[in-house]
């Protein structure tokens, strides 16, 4: 990983040449329906970004899995039908100045779209994408992504990451991407003041986060199997209304429901829109039966599924830290609370069977 420095004045400059090249650069902006609040949108000039104010509502995963994608389109013939597919390459796009534990969100997720079946057009998106992440100094009471072995200061997933400094940022450049974009903007010329600023801001930034929670051990994962029935799941689960806002705004939860569509008597749509495991339908069978009848047995399914089943899977945890889920929750549920109480557990004898 290479170090070196963008002045303010070339980032402006690079925003100004990918806007003229009809590169869509996508960073945190002011929303015009809330001034407080942020959102990952288009700019066209570095102006209309908002850096460091405060963590995106949303996270950068529908510029990957958009909200609602279209799989395929097909249209009924006299004997039959016919299939068409759709692109699964994408347009060149740059997303500018996201935060860590967004970025690393996708390099997590890439797992499971590779997994049995190769998504293709989440990857097509992948590819086509650079990403210049942004050291972070947004956090607040509700992140805890060195927990979770990332940090405000992490890398992984970016090509490059900017760390401001006085008169622009030093630069973190990660990959072959980062390298090819940046490398007409950015000077060699980092003197020892500016490295030596942009590792102290690191290092605060990560001594804030994890004064909020220490990191999960390895312990962890097994202990929510064998407190697989413990009535603690119940207690928690009470505040949760089942609503699935949390999972909007994850930039790790994935599922999906697929539909097909008619646009009329011929033609139509198979698409697939975010779903979460916390609706009351979501395993719902054509039998009408439901294995997670209940809201406990859903909350404890998010959890699980996060801090247990992904891990046995893939390796690793399927969270970010990046706190969203605790902002928006209508019933003041807080994860980072939530796996406080059963890392309590970790030690302690097991209560109720594993299943």
């Amino acid at each position: 990983m290479t170090n070196r420095f963008l002045s303010h004045e070339n980032l402006s400059k690079l925003v100004a040449d990918l806007a003229a090249a009809k590169t869509r650069v996508i960073a945190p902006v002011r929303t015009n329906d809330d001034a407080a609040q942020i959102d990952y949108l288009p700019i066209q000039k570095l102006e209309e970004a908002s850096f460091g104010v405060r963590l995106p509502r949303r996270s950068a995963k529908e510029f990957f899995l958009p909200a609602t994608d279209v799989l395929l389109k097909y249209r009924y013939e006299k004997d039959g039908f016919e299939i068409e597919s759709v692109p699964t390459t994408a347009k060149p796009q740059v997303i500018l100045g996201p935060s860590p534990c967004d970025v690393a969100a996708t390099e997590i997720v890439d797992k499971v779209m590779n997994w049995d079946y190769r998504d293709e057009l989440w990857f097509g998106r992948r590819e086509a994408t650079t990403i210049v992440s942004m050291l972070c100094s947004m956090m607040d009471a509700t992140c805890f992504c060195t927990a979770v072995g990332l940090g405000p200061d992490a890398v992984r997933g970016s090509d490059a990451m900017l760390v401001p400094v006085e008169g622009g940022y030093v630069v973190r450049v990660v990959t072959a991407k980062g390298e090819s974009l940046l490398k007409n903007y950015v000077t060699d010329q980092v003197s020892d003041a500016l490295n030596t600023q942009a590792e102290k801001a690191g290092a605060e930034a990560r001594k804030k986060v994890e004064a909020n929670m220490p990191a999960i051990p390895a312990a962890f994962a097994e202990s929510l199997g064998r407190n697989f029935d413990h009535p603690l799941w119940k207690t928690m689960a009470l505040r949760c209304h089942g609503c699935g806002a949390c999972a909007s705004v994850c930039p790790t939860c994935h599922c999906f429901d697929i539909v097909d569509e008619h646009n009329d008597a011929e033609h139509g749509v198979r698409r697939r829109n975010w779903d979460s495991c916390q609706t009351a339908r979501f395993t719902v069978h054509t039998s009408g039966h439901n294995p997670r009848g209940s809201q406990t047995e859903r909350f404890r399914q998010r959890v699980e599924h996060k801090f247990s089943i992904y891990p046995s899977r893939f390796g690793e945890i399927l969270c970010t830290g990046c706190g969203r889920c605790s902002r928006i929750c209508p019933g003041g549920m807080n994860l980072a609370e939530v796996v406080g109480e059963f890392r309590s557990l970790a030690t302690a004898a097991p209560e109720g069977g594993a299943q």
